[in-house]
């Protein structure tokens, strides 16, 4: 009888933690940015821990206990551990390549050998040039997916105890128990990168491991009115497509944006950079299957950009004599300061 009771209980916590947990969420954007809601993708990441949870895995953290508890942590709060079976979950579409190999933001472009043709046999063009986007033009489009779309948030007060640093990668090897290849790389690529000092004049970063960080690097940069935009879906990813309507929806140069790349990590991290003279425009995508409404940024400073970097090597042309659009990929994100 106490065994039922005793569960009765835990269910009623967990159920009420949980409406707590998936409120938490909305609240926090409610008291700071000044829109009704997040986009349903964005607020799809909210950790689903309830307030329980969120203090029992704290506290195995603290204690260095995680280890025995590691599959119900992983699976509990929807992050990629190699005991969860999300880790072995494909976004893999079967009328698509493999997943493009992902590089952090500091790639070795070195060891690429340069030429445009050899980039585009590994499907499409990873940056352009302006004039390369107009109404009825052909591109050949990159691999737009995320490669862990699906993992969660964890909360920051959670969040916070994880040892974010390339010093501690085998303690947090050890942490989310990581034997995969891929993911140790994954791990390393995104901790160096969000460690690396920035050589771009006027940037401004952060490695987000909260939406809490998140929306305050965004608030802190552009103030609570503000707008966000994304790309519609990975329609268009390795094929050469039609570009339809090309509009520029936010060119204020002196008005930096705030650029927000997903890094593929155990649970959602965000790599989120303020860069000065950026557009931003929104491209139909005209694909096979549909038309995908993708955001395109183009940056018109690239004079203190590092020479060897792949967009030069690409294009042909060195920093600051042109400049570098990109797609916004599969849960990327650029805020604006409000429009109007």
């Amino acid at each position: 009888m106490m065994h039922h009771i005793l569960l009765l209980e835990l269910l009623i916590v967990a159920y009420f933690g949980g409406s707590q947990a998936e409120n938490a969420f909305s609240q926090y954007w409610e008291e700071h940015i000044g829109l009704p809601q997040p986009p349903h993708w964005l607020a799809s990441k909210a950790s689903p821990l309830n307030l329980h949870q969120v203090k029992v895995f704290t506290e195995l953290v603290e204690e260095n206990k995680l280890a025995s508890h590691l599959h119900s942590f992983c699976k509990q709060a929807n992050i990629a551990c190699s005991t969860n079976a999300l880790v072995k979950k494909t976004m893999e579409s079967t009328s698509l390549p493999p997943l493009a190999k992902w590089n952090a933001f500091k790639e070795k472009y070195d060891a690429i050998k340069s030429t445009p043709l050899s980039v585009l046999k590994q499907g499409g063009l990873p940056y352009f040039r302006e004039s390369m986007v107009k109404e009825g033009s052909f591109m050949s489009i990159p691999d737009l997916r995320d490669p862990m779309s699906y993992k969660s948030f964890l909360p920051r007060s959670l969040a916070s105890k994880i040892p974010f640093s390339s010093t501690k990668i085998e303690e947090l090897k050890n942490l989310f128990g990581v034997v995969d290849e891929d993911m140790g790389e994954y791990i390393q690529d995104s901790l160096e990168a969000c460690e690396a000092r920035s050589t771009i004049r006027g940037e401004q970063r952060i490695c987000a491991t909260s939406v809490e960080d998140l929306i305050d690097f965004v608030v802190e940069k552009l103030g609570h009115h503000i707008s966000i935009w994304s790309t519609e879906s990975i329609e268009g990813s390795y094929e050469n497509v039609t570009i339809g309507a090309v509009k520029l929806i936010y060119g204020n140069l002196s008005e930096s944006p705030a650029i927000c790349h997903s890094h593929p990590f155990p649970f959602q991290v965000y790599f989120c950079h303020v860069l000065p003279t950026v557009k931003i425009f929104a491209v139909d995508i005209h694909a096979k299957k549909k038309v995908n409404h993708a955001i395109m940024a183009c940056h018109y400073d690239t004079s203190t950009w590092n020479p060897n970097h792949l967009v030069f090597k690409l294009l042909g042309f060195g920093p600051g004599l042109i400049e570098v659009c990109h797609w916004i990929s599969q849960n990327g994100m650029i805020w604006t300061k409000a429009l109007g």
